[in-house]
């Protein structure tokens, strides 16, 4: 990375452990972008007064040339983040598959369905630039209809 990460605590105590997790993920995403500007990860509680069944979430933004890419993992209500490494790895996940799809966006590798050509000219009058177009689903109906 060429601007140095920047990890955020919101609600919670600082942790070396986790800002260890943050820091050994946030470099093998290097692996999949190489040209990644800066990364910004916040982890946090949602709210400080809940005693029982602490929930995490982990936001990352992740800066490259010509964009902005962001991942977050809230809890919802069917199941929380309760293990702050748990919501750590899923947010990365989700990171390394944007990158990936980006990646893949800038080399073109980026699969788009031709489009069907709107017609076929029937009558071209060159004198007076102008023509007239058969549409593909007229032709089937009416095929259709004769047939």
């Amino acid at each position: 990375m060429q601007l140095p990460l920047q990890i955020t605590f919101e609600n919670i105590q600082k942790s070396d452990a986790v800002a260890r997790k943050v820091c050994a993920r946030a470099q093998k995403l290097e692996r999949f972008f190489d040209s990644i500007l800066s990364c910004r990860v916040a982890i946090g509680k949602p709210h400080r007064h809940r005693a029982a069944g602490n929930q995490y979430h982990v936001r990352i933004e992740v800066t490259v040339p010509g964009n902005t890419l962001v991942a977050n993992r809230e809890p919802d209500e069917h199941h929380g983040y309760t293990d702050v490494y748990v919501a750590i790895r899923d947010a990365f996940d989700a990171m390394r598959r944007q990158l990936e799809d980006y990646a893949r966006e800038l080399r073109g590798h980026i699969t788009t369905h031709e489009q069907p050509p709107p017609g076929r000219i029937v009558e071209f009058l060159p004198g007076e630039d102008c023509g007239t177009l058969e549409k593909d689903e007229l032709r089937r109906f009416a095929k259709d209809e004769v047939g």
